[in-house]
């Protein structure tokens, strides 16, 4: 009976704590102003182009006459200095440290994005505590002085701290791929998601898409199965097409809308923008000649 009885209150314990760490999640890490976008980029899983979207879809607001800020806030795994074409001394993780303000960590990329860096280190993959987040919320604070729109590179998966950053945020893009496995980990982010705020502004990006078509079709499996069992519909706000001019600039280490503008994918991101911007539904995209051909030829 004792080892029961000890059992129940470890257990009523760890809910406590469970609780308790829930209440916490969504706090925001910073203050912004009323007028400033926050918008999360996020995925299930690494590999489907969130790094990518965040980066291009940064550059194109920021074409089109926004001021945006971009925090890469996929702590272990950052990668956004890399697509600008830069290297960074200083990263998010330094705003830490008591002698750093945000003015030491905010650097210029391309067409006069602002962004602060990630740290791609694996010994820097760590959760951050209470104290950590007070400070980063702190010294954050003034991004919005910078910035009417500022996009938040989250890492990939389900970590606290992934949670927390898409919890804040006012507006969240979950992109995927049409993979089985990418569509089971967005799935994922969307239960988990649901589960602690009952906000629904979260949106679905499809990326590596040869159709039209092919975007319809995964937000409608994602949607069965949220509504089924989530009782919840995702929106989709639209599509990047499968294009080899993205892989050529990522080996380029630039942004695929500069070095191609007229690329499919360039243009999809584009009009992505476009609909963030106006509020409507994406405009269609034609791949033209190109688009021709895989059909004519089954690819």
């Amino acid at each position: 009976m004792s080892d029961q009885a000890s059992r129940l209150r470890n257990l009523v314990e760890e809910q406590a704590e469970e609780d308790a760490r829930a209440r916490e999640i969504g706090e925001l890490y910073f203050d912004v102003a009323e007028d400033t976008r926050v918008i999360a980029v996020t995925s299930g899983k690494g590999g489907v182009g969130k790094t990518c979207l965040a980066v291009n879809l940064a550059v194109a607001l920021q074409l089109s006459g926004q001021r945006v800020m971009l925090i890469d806030a996929d702590i272990g795994m950052a990668n956004v200095n890399l697509l600008m074409g830069s290297v960074t001394n200083r990263s998010l993780i330094d705003l830490l440290n008591d002698e750093v303000e945000l003015q030491d960590v905010v650097e210029d990329g391309v067409e006069g994005v602002k962004y602060i860096s990630g740290v791609a280190a694996i010994e820097a993959a760590l959760n951050l505590n209470r104290n950590e987040q007070r400070k980063l919320h702190k010294k954050l604070g003034r991004c919005s002085e910078l910035a009417n729109i500022i996009i938040i590179d989250t890492g990939a998966g389900l970590n606290r701290n992934v949670i927390e950053f898409i919890l804040a945020s006012e507006e969240v893009l979950l992109i995927t791929t049409p993979e089985p496995t990418a569509l089971a980990d967005a799935y994922a982010v969307i239960k988990a998601y649901s589960t602690y705020t009952e906000r629904r502004n979260i949106k679905l990006v499809v990326n590596r898409i040869h159709e039209e078509e092919e975007c319809e079709d995964v937000a409608e499996k994602i949607n069965q199965t949220t509504k089924k069992f989530l009782g919840l519909s995702v929106d989709c706000l639209g599509y990047i097409y499968e294009d080899k001019a993205v892989l050529d600039a990522v080996h380029r280490q630039e942004p695929f809308i500069i070095a191609n503008e007229k690329s499919p994918a360039s243009r999809c991101v584009t009009e992505l923008a476009k609909s963030l911007l106006s509020g409507e539904r994406m405009n269609s995209v034609s791949r033209g000649w190109r688009g021709f051909l895989d059909r004519l030829f089954g690819y």
